[in-house]
C-alpha cells in the first residue's frame, strides 16, 4: 500500500507530542466539506518546549524551511506563517505551514480546549481545530475561503439539523451564509432559543429580509472581513519583503 503522505506527517507530529491542530483544507475534508490540498496547515502552541518537539518532528520528516520568515517564535507570535517542505520518502514534496496567531482567532490554549479529536479507520488519532474556530480562521481576503465557509456551515447544518441544541442554533445564526437556511433557523426555532447575534441585527427584522436582501447583508459582511484581513496582513507583508531583501543582500 502506498503511504499517505499527509497521514505520515500527522502521525509524526502526534508521535512527538506536538501541541498542534490541523486546520486549512485538510481539516475541511474531515468536517465534510471536501477541499483538495497538498499542504498541511497547523495551528501550534508557540512555547519553547512545544517548538522543540516540533523541530524534532520536522527533522524526522526531513522538512526544511522554505521562503521567509525563518522558524522563530517571534515571527509566529506576530501572525506570520512559517513554511516547510518535506523530503522524507513517505512525504516527499509535501508542504507544511504552521501558525501560532491569526486575526480574530483565540489564543492557542483556548483553541486546544475546543479542539475536535477524531479517530481514523486505521486507528490514527487526529486533533482538528474546532469548527467555529476553523470558520473564523478562514475569514480571509482569499476568494477560495468564502465558498468553503459556506460549505462547512451547510455540512454542519445538514448533519445536526434534527438535533438543534441552543449552542448549534447560535452558531448557525452567527455564521450560516445561506439565506434560505438562515430563514429556516430563525422561523422554525422556539423564540426562547433564538437570540439574534449582535453582528446580524437584520435577522431580528419582522418580516425577515428577503433572500436577496440577506445575500446583500452577507456580501457586506464578507467585504468587511476581507478588508480587515488585508489590514492585518499589510504590516506582515512589509516585514516579509524586508526579510527577502535582506536575504538577497546577504547572498
Amino acid at each position: 500500500m502506498t503511504p499517505n503522505p499527509i497521514r505520515r506527517v500527522l502521525s509524526t507530529i502526534r508521535k512527538h507530542q506536538v501541541q498542534a491542530l490541523l486546520m486549512g483544507g485538510q481539516a475541511c475534508v474531515f468536517y465534510g466539506a471536501a477541499e483538495f490540498s497538498r499542504d498541511v496547515d497547523l495551528a501550534i502552541l508557540s512555547r519553547p518546549d512545544n517548538l522543540d518537539v516540533l523541530r524534532a518532528a520536522l527533522a524526522e520528516l526531513a522538512a526544511e524551511t522554505i521562503a521567509v520568515p525563518p522558524f522563530h517564535a517571534s515571527f509566529l507570535e506576530k501572525g506570520h506563517a512559517v513554511h516547510f517542505r518535506c523530503r522524507h520518502p513517505e512525504a516527499d514534496g509535501l508542504r507544511i505551514d504552521v501558525m501560532a496567531a491569526m486575526r480574530g482567532v483565540d489564543p492557542f490554549p483556548v483553541l486546544w480546549s475546543r479542539r475536535t479529536t477524531i479517530e481514523t479507520e486505521d486507528g490514527e488519532t487526529i486533533d482538528l481545530m474546532g469548527l467555529p474556530d476553523l470558520v473564523q480562521a478562514k475569514k480571509t481576503q482569499r476568494d477560495k475561503d468564502w465558498p468553503m465557509i459556506r460549505r462547512l456551515l451547510e455540512a454542519h447544518y445538514a448533519r445536526f439539523r434534527s438535533a438543534p441544541t441552543p449552542e448549534r442554533r447560535q452558531f448557525w445564526l452567527r455564521e450560516l451564509r445561506t439565506p434560505l437556511l438562515l430563514v429556516e433557523v430563525v422561523t422554525l426555532g422556539h423564540p426562547s432559543e433564538t437570540s439574534i447575534p449582535p453582528s446580524r441585527p437584520w435577522l431580528a427584522s419582522r418580516p425577515l429580509p428577503s433572500t436577496e436582501e440577506m445575500a446583500a447583508h452577507l456580501l457586506a459582511e464578507e467585504s468587511a472581513e476581507r478588508e480587515a484581513d488585508r489590514a492585518w496582513w499589510e504590516p506582515l507583508k512589509r516585514e516579509l519583503e524586508q526579510l527577502r531583501h535582506a536575504g538577497h543582500r546577504s547572498d
